[in-house]
């Protein structure tokens, strides 16, 4: 086992040391990696940004553009022959339609490279010639980066944490009662364990409705070609003695497969080859959701961070060590659904959820940042008076009913503390207020020529991700 890991980490070694080398001396890649947990809208992010990039008119916050120096940017083939090629056509179609609707959510990964030609800056910008900068995005679902976490779990340390976690949340089809120290000890039966899978599986469906982010694994909720294999036919079971050929045993060594043949390889061919990574964040659904949605978001973006290697990245770090990710973002998603003046309040609550996270990064030697945005807005602001109060609302079109509605969700509170307090007591429920959301279709779009889709901060984030290398 020590020298499969040490062969698979020279392996990646050499890789890397063969990409650094070309890229210094040819064209350079930047990989981006682009995730969310449930609902924080990765598909429209990667939409919208290569659509503002490849039109520019509303991107002043990247200062490569304000300076006048991008030159061009232009869609090129993937370099990676066995991933499916992001369908950026395809979803800005379905944004920029007549009649626009939301496109279909990440379930798999997906790649997509975008090349910049970009002038030189300084001393020697008059001697030299525009170069390219090839930014790869690669698009995967949140849920399989939480599985990044089992790798350094037992099967025995993951099922108590599942089932301290599960105490708390939805369990429509009773897993909790057929999981007891009885079912663990006795002898393996197929169909049994099938429906301890499918019960824990919708628990974990019902909790991520509800709000909650450490849902998993992730195959369980996005399975793919390997629905109904025994790989994803195992739940967490109470600790026991259990002798050989019983059911705890089987899925103790199905949780292992689990991760040696699903998790493993999504690391060493997707993950560990990242530069940069922003990670999207349905903060106003986990605030809607109550102070328990939000104390499981909080801890799941502390977890999220053990899996990004993340520290200073350089030509030598790169061909002794491998690459990491030396900028990390984290984005509150959906800022349109709020006024402008609530922006701020927004920004700091995921600030303040991500503190832990963004201290272990920093430590590590990496930047990280966090701020909100809205990666197309599909709503616009005005002041409604009411009961004597002017009320700072947003107005759309409705997801469910297609009517237009002036919305007020509440006010979140200038200090993010009076949510994660609660939060981390425990509460059951927000005293005093309550935090609304609505769903809201994308507006139709009228864009001039030179202009990409209409966001709130996208331009910031770009500057954060890739400024530094225009």
């Amino acid at each position: 086992m020590v020298l499969t890991t040490l062969a698979d980490g020279l392996a990646r070694g050499i890789d890397s040391a063969t990409s650094t080398i070309s890229e210094t001396f040819f064209e350079p890649t930047l990989r981006l990696g682009v995730t969310g947990l449930s609902r924080a809208g990765k598909t429209v992010f990667i939409t919208s940004l290569v659509a503002n990039l490849m039109d520019r008119a509303r991107m002043p916050g990247l200062v490569a553009q304000s300076e006048g120096r991008i030159l061009t940017a232009f869609l090129q083939p993937q370099p990676d022959d066995t991933i499916p090629r992001f369908d950026y056509e395809t979803h800005l179609a379905a944004l920029t339609a007549r009649e626009p609707h939301w496109p279909d959510s990440t379930r798999a990964v997906s790649e997509l490279r975008l090349s910049l030609k970009v002038r030189p800056q300084g001393l020697l910008s008059g001697l030299q010639g525009p170069r390219t900068l090839h930014l790869d995005i690669i698009d995967y679902p949140g849920e399989w980066l939480l599985d990044l976490g089992l790798m350094d779990k037992s099967y025995a340390q993951w099922s108590e944490h599942m089932l301290d976690r599960m105490t708390h949340r939805p369990d429509p089809d009773g897993f909790l009662p057929m999981a007891t120290t009885e079912a663990a000890e006795a002898k393996l039966d197929e169909p049994v364990a099938q429906r301890l899978a499918k019960a824990y599986t919708e628990a974990q469906n019902a909790a991520r409705r509800e709000g909650f982010s450490d849902c998993g694994p992730g195959r369980f909720l996005l399975p793919g070609d390997l629905a109904g294999s025994p790989v994803l036919t195992f739940a967490p079971l109470p600790p026991v003695s259990a002798s050989r050929g019983a059911l705890y045993r089987e899925f103790e060594r199905r949780f292992d497969a689990y991760k040696s043949r699903v998790v493993k390889p999504f690391f060493q061919d997707h993950f560990a080859r990242l530069d940069r990574q922003i990670v999207l964040v349905d903060a106003l659904g986990a605030i809607h959701a109550g102070p328990r949605a939000v104390e499981d978001l909080r801890r799941t973006l502390a977890d999220i961070l053990t899996a990004f290697r993340p520290g200073a990245s350089s030509f030598l770090s790169q061909i002794f060590l491998g690459r990491r990710i030396d900028r990390i973002l984290f984005a509150a998603t959906k800022a349109d659904h709020l006024h402008h003046t609530q922006h701020a309040r927004l920004t700091a609550v995921m600030e303040a959820l991500t503190r832990d996270a963004r201290d272990r990064a920093r430590f590590a030697g990496a930047e990280t940042q966090a701020l909100s945005l809205a990666a197309l807005r599909a709503t616009t602001e005005e002041i409604i008076a009411h009961e004597g109060r002017d009320l700072p609302c947003v107005r759309g079109t409705l997801l469910d009913t297609g009517k237009r509605a002036a919305f007020y969700p509440g006010e979140l509170p200038e200090d993010p503390a009076h949510l994660l307090a609660p939060a981390r007591e425990g509460a059951s429920e927000w005293l005093g207020q309550d935090y609304s959301i609505m769903s809201f279709a994308p507006a139709p779009l009228t864009l001039k020529p030179g202009e990409g889709p209409p966001h709130i901060r996208l331009d910031r984030a770009a500057q954060f991700l890739i400024g530094d290398r225009l």
